[in-house]
């Protein structure tokens, strides 16, 4: 069968080339691998001290983050103190049961963490957390 000479056009081919699906899957593979780089959300790095018992906030949350040389994030926008708690109070006339979780780097000083947790409950919030990353 390999070396027959296909004589007129009514002949099944019964034979598939996957040379070519290889190609096109590699192609595409390595487009995705390439790609993948530049999805990435972009993040605020913080290292998040760790605790045995974490658990979980459900619900309106708002992301307040404190990086280690004092820069506080609300939701990931970058904002001062006086943004801070305009912005907390709009979210809290928005849903009065709203809540905060409160992400502070580890090295991050202990007055600007709790400067920041007084500008969100002195805001309305009444329900807020501190953010822990699970020990292992």
């Amino acid at each position: 069968m390999a070396g027959r000479i296909p004589t007129g056009d009514d002949e099944i081919i019964s034979e598939i080339n996957v040379t070519p699906l290889v190609d096109v899957v590699l192609v595409l593979l390595i487009i995705f691998l390439v790609t993948a780089t530049y999805i990435v959300k972009e993040s605020i790095e913080v290292d998040l001290p760790r605790a045995a018992h974490a658990g979980e906030a459900t619900g309106s949350v708002l992301a307040v983050v404190l990086t280690r040389e004092g820069t506080v994030y609300l939701d990931g926008v970058r904002v001062d103190e006086a943004q801070l708690e305009a912005r907390v109070r709009a979210a809290v006339a928005r849903d009065p049961e709203a809540r905060a979780v409160v992400s502070a780097d580890r090295m991050a000083l202990y007055d600007a963490v709790v400067r920041v947790i007084d500008h969100v409950k002195g805001a309305g919030i009444t329900r807020f957390a501190l953010h822990i990353e699970k020990e292992r």
